[in-house]
């Protein structure tokens, strides 16, 4: 290749990846600037007496990072009231009972209103959960309640019997494969089981009736796995008030003393990378982790 036509490709390129890293810098610096407006400000850099809003979106798979969110706004002198933003269908019963934990540790050990606002759906683990506010708003047409307990899994035997496949245990006890997706339960397991099942429900109706004030055998009574508007919800006392988010956000401020609109304070958001934006969200390439679900044996306070 000639001398003058090497210099002139060399040039282009150099030119080519320039402006390339130009565009990437003002892609960034708006992109930022885009995610940094608004009236909501993070932790780190507000003033003055505020709201905590933590969200709990989606199905409940871990207690984090949702408690130490509130736990972070409790101890914060600045924060005088934390709202639950709820938009959950529920999740695992552990998870949603170290959630129902914290909101009852920060109503009642630190003595900083928390108060729940369901948005579309705050249904069995994720209505679990905002028993233990102070208060609980949802709009009219809000899905409420399924206080109830399931679990569920896929028998494959019958496939495993058309391709000619075994499937092969040693095990040290009766029930150490209870659940086994290639067989039936026997009726032994099927007790144990509703047992277990049993025993959350229980778990869960005495947390919604200490939450929320009632007698056990009254949330008992309509613990069908059933839900319920926003609207039925109210006369049930499942819910305080219907109401949407900036309803429950200004009812919040004035409880507390807070004079004018108030600052609403979300935690500090994960700071995305030069290949985030990029490369951009590749999540809904990957598995969903509420799919993992439907391959393992689990006990959910989830609506479905």
């Amino acid at each position: 290749m000639p001398e003058g036509r090497s210099r002139t490709l060399l040039w282009i390129l150099i030119g080519g990846g320039a402006f390339f890293l130009f565009v990437l810098a003002v892609f960034s610096l708006v992109y930022l600037t885009l995610h940094a407006g608004g009236n909501e400000t993070s932790l780190s850099s507000s003033f003055g007496d505020k709201i905590g809003v933590v969200d709990l979106d989606g199905v409940i798979l871990s207690p984090q990072p949702v408690v130490g969110q509130l736990k972070k706004f409790a101890d914060d002198s600045s924060i005088k009231a934390i709202i639950l933003h709820i938009n959950s269908p529920g999740g695992g019963v552990a998870a949603s009972e170290e959630i129902y934990r914290e909101v009852k540790r920060v109503r009642d050990e630190k003595k900083k209103r928390i108060v729940a606002s369901i948005e579309t759906v705050g249904a069995s683990g994720a209505y679990y959960v905002a028993s233990a506010s102070n208060k609980i708003y949802a709009d009219q047409g809000s899905i409420v309640g399924s206080i109830g307990v399931i679990a569920q899994w896929v028998n494959y035997g019958g496939l495993l019997k058309w391709a000619k496949l075994k499937d092969i245990v040693f095990k040290t006890g009766e029930f150490k494969d209870t659940g086994n997706p290639t067989r039936d339960l026997t009726p032994a397991e099927q007790a144990y089981m509703q047992s277990l099942i049993d025993n959350m429900f229980g778990q869960f109706v005495k947390a919604v009736a200490d939450g929320r004030g009632l007698k056990f055998h009254d949330v008992k009574s309509i613990a069908n796995g059933k839900v319920w508007t926003g609207d039925e919800a109210l006369p049930m006392k499942l819910i305080d008030q219907v109401g949407d988010f900036e309803a429950a956000v200004a009812d919040t401020a004035k409880s507390v003393g807070i004079k004018g609109e108030p600052s609403l304070v979300h935690p500090d958001k994960e700071r995305k990378t030069v290949l985030d934006l990029l490369l951009g969200d590749v999540s809904q390439y990957l598995p969903a982790r509420e799919k993992l679900l439907e391959q393992q044996v689990g006990f959910y306070y989830l609506w479905k």
